[in-house]
């Protein structure tokens, strides 16, 4: 493999690319001469395309730690090491975010061309840049709304009590007014978007080790995501690298996973979702509340307060919590030991659930599957108490959404109409569409016909 080519089309000679791939040379990032990185012919943006066939297990690229841009390399490592207790935080991205602050606004930085990708660090196009009526209007019941709400919250709550001191300790180095909240934000979206992060070897995973903090990769958060990927990101201790996972035809597009990832997830963290039926991994997640509401309809006080004194227990036990949620994916629930304790307690007769206070419990049935899914005929199979709960509660999660599934798939089919939709529109239309299909599949699965 050699050194990168810095032939680009002749539309992006006067763009940055050339540049960022003179700076890949300089930083000894290797790729292979069979692949280039282009804006033409690319599901979105920057990607990476084939000259020629490639077989499976090539390395595209490989980039040396020490191009790698983290909390661990910047120029200012030392500093944030010195005062690392004191920027913890719940999403331990802060020494990340202030690497990022201080190389992404010093033309000086080693990272400079990097940063040029993205003229005055425009973010990705995530939902948490667009207006609360837009969210609203294009996203409600999917769940984005309330994660874009919590990331908000959490990004203005960690700027103002831990960065913005920090800042104010180091005028030298800092300025409030350029390393503001907006920067901060851009910067989160970055990170949500862009950064990796290493996984754990099994050794580290059985100790309990904390994860390692996310980093970011030139090069590699340039290729694309789909959930039928041709190529995945290896680490070694000296590098990383692409490798294909299977044979890929010359002219085509390499794609990375960034993980298994229902659409409203890839809306939420990357500012995209994959067209019905590209997203194998599309999944719906119903409110644990939305179970309670269900169990409640059309109840008498006294059923009301025997509902309620189960959903405590639910809660004690920890089995439930306020926006802890029920995933559903297109093969089953994907959360199949708390779904089947809270269908079991909240479906008992009273004389049963005596007997399961009095026990503090039951014991588990020795029949009973230990695999995390409960597989669509499973669900179709479940007691029919079971089922017709979990039939008002995929009704209630319909409601929540402003439009209904044929409207959505008419939308669709109507490739006139459909091409005129905005991005954020069509991406939209993508995570409603999927989540929707999941939710009338649960409902035939647990009809009483």
């Amino acid at each position: 493999m050699c050194h990168f080519s810095v032939e680009v089309v002749e539309d992006e000679v006067d763009t940055p690319l050339p540049r960022f791939l003179q700076w890949c040379q300089r930083v000894s990032i290797e790729l292979n001469p069979k692949v280039y990185v282009s804006t033409q012919g690319t599901a979105s943006g920057y990607g990476m395309v084939t000259r020629e066939d490639l077989p499976a297990g090539e390395v595209i690229f490989s980039v040396p730690r020490s191009a790698i841009l983290s909390q661990h390399t910047t120029r200012i490592r030392d500093l944030l090491e010195k005062e690392r207790d004191i920027l913890e935080s719940r999403s331990g991205w802060v020494p990340l975010l202030i690497s990022l602050m201080y190389e992404a606004t010093d033309e000086c930085s080693l990272w400079a061309p990097y940063f040029a990708l993205w003229p005055e660090l425009t973010p990705p196009d995530l939902p948490m840049f667009w207006s609360e009526d837009e969210r609203l209007h294009l996203l409600k019941g999917t769940g984005v709304i309330e994660a874009v709400k919590k990331d908000l919250k959490n990004m203005e709550q960690e700027y103002n009590a831990i960065v913005l001191p920090f800042i104010k300790r180091h005028p030298k180095i800092f300025c409030s007014e350029k390393h503001s909240l907006d920067l901060y934000k851009r910067l989160v979206a970055f990170v949500m978007g862009y950064s990796f992060q290493e996984p754990l070897d099994d050794e580290d995973e059985e100790s309990g080790k904390e994860s390692f903090p996310p980093m970011m990769v030139p090069v590699a958060d340039l290729l694309n995501h789909v959930a039928h990927h041709n190529a995945h990101l290896e680490f070694t201790p000296d590098c990383l690298r692409m490798v294909t996972t299977r044979p890929v035809i010359g002219g085509d597009e390499l794609f990375n996973t960034y993980g298994e990832m229902g659409n409203w997830q890839l809306l939420h963290m990357y500012g995209f979702s994959e067209p019905h039926p590209n997203n194998s991994n599309e999944t719906v997640e119903i409110p644990m509340l939305t179970l309670k509401e269900a169990a409640l309809l059309g109840t008498e006080s006294e059923v009301k307060l025997r509902v309620q004194e189960r959903w405590d227990c639910l809660c004690h036990m920890e089995v439930v919590v306020e926006e802890g949620s029920f995933v559903f994916s297109c093969e089953g629930a994907l959360t199949e030991d708390e779904l089947r304790t809270c269908l079991k307690l909240l479906c008992m007769s009273t004389e049963e659930f005596a007997e399961y206070k009095e026990n503090e419990g039951w014991e588990e049935d020795d029949d009973e599957e230990e695999d995390d899914t409960l597989s669509n005929q499973e669900i179709s199979q479940l007691p029919p108490t079971w089922r017709r709960l979990l039939h008002l509660t995929a009704e209630l999660a319909l409601k929540a959404y402003t439009s209904d599934l044929s409207s959505d798939q008419a939308l669709l089919n109507d490739k006139d109409v459909y091409t005129k939709l905005s991005s954020r529109e069509q991406y939209s239309l993508h995570v409603r569409y999927g989540q929707k299909r999941i939710l009338h599949q649960l409902m035939d699965l647990t009809s009483s016909s």
